[in-house]
């Protein structure tokens, strides 16, 4: 499945600004959405490394009205991309049906709230904060310890009543990982398959894509990008959550086509 990135934040790594208007982020949605989206994850606060937090108002302010038009005009999938259990209640209201949390539902009030809401959720695994996650991450092993997370968070989840057939994983590609992190990981991915759940990868234009490419922007990681999530899903991936939806779409249709 593809996931469609939808940051409706002035700060965002890859596109910030572009869609803080909310017509103009209907409009990308719906684009996206016409390339081949199963899922569109919007998000109002950006967590990219050194981000600034945002205020629970303001990041409600920027993903309701967005969420409500999308799901009174489209049946696809929307997910809402947030930590703070207000945000993902109101976004559920309005339509949101899945929860991608990069604190893997860790703060105050977050497990009821989502076992509340019986609606899908991400745990993604972040070593630190998105102020602080890339200041020298260290790992005894990375894919052990990451593992070691998801065991303990499954775990909290079952015991908040969230079924376990609900709960997607994401190793968080780029949350408090060194570039040898990111590559171990992609390399290794389907060791993540023990858990019997399904597998999220996001590396799309992330700086790991621009360091093995020399220091390429972002805008020219398009093609990496597109690799990135072949590779990953040749390895176990079950979404994988992308800026560029056409382009995956299309390299995704080739690779069924020949497997």
């Amino acid at each position: 499945m593809i996931m469609g990135v939808l940051n409706i934040t002035p700060d965002s790594f890859s596109d910030g600004g572009k869609y803080v208007n909310t017509d103009d982020a209907i409009i990308s949605a719906q684009r996206m959405i016409d390339e081949g989206a199963d899922i569109i994850d919007i998000g109002g606060e950006s967590t990219r490394p050194g981000a600034k937090a945002v205020s629970t108002v303001d990041e409600i302010n920027r993903v309701i009205p967005v969420i409500e038009a999308l799901y009174h005009s489209t049946d696809t999938s929307i997910s809402i991309d947030t930590s703070k259990p207000e945000v993902m209640k109101l976004a559920v209201k309005a339509g949101a049906n899945m929860i991608n949390d990069v604190c893997a539902l860790s703060a105050d009030g977050a497990l009821e709230t989502a076992a509340m809401l019986n609606v899908d959720v991400c745990l993604m695994h972040m070593q630190g904060s998105p102020r602080t996650m890339q200041k020298n991450p260290i790992y005894n092993n990375v894919i052990d310890d990451i593992k070691d997370f998801f065991s303990q968070r499954i775990q909290a989840c079952v015991d908040a009543g969230i079924a376990e057939d609900k709960i997607i994983l994401d190793p968080g590609f780029g949350f408090g990982k060194t570039l040898d992190h990111n590559l171990e990981i992609l390399k290794r991915f389907n060791e993540f398959k023990s858990f019997g759940l399904p597998l999220l990868a996001g590396l799309s234009r992330k700086s790991m894509i621009g360091a093995l490419l020399n220091d390429r922007n972002v805008d020219g990681r398009v093609v990496g990008s597109v690799t990135g999530a072949i590779i990953a899903t040749q390895n176990g991936a079950d979404i994988v959550r992308v800026h560029d939806v056409l382009e995956t779409k299309d390299a995704l249709t080739i690779l069924g086509g020949v497997s």
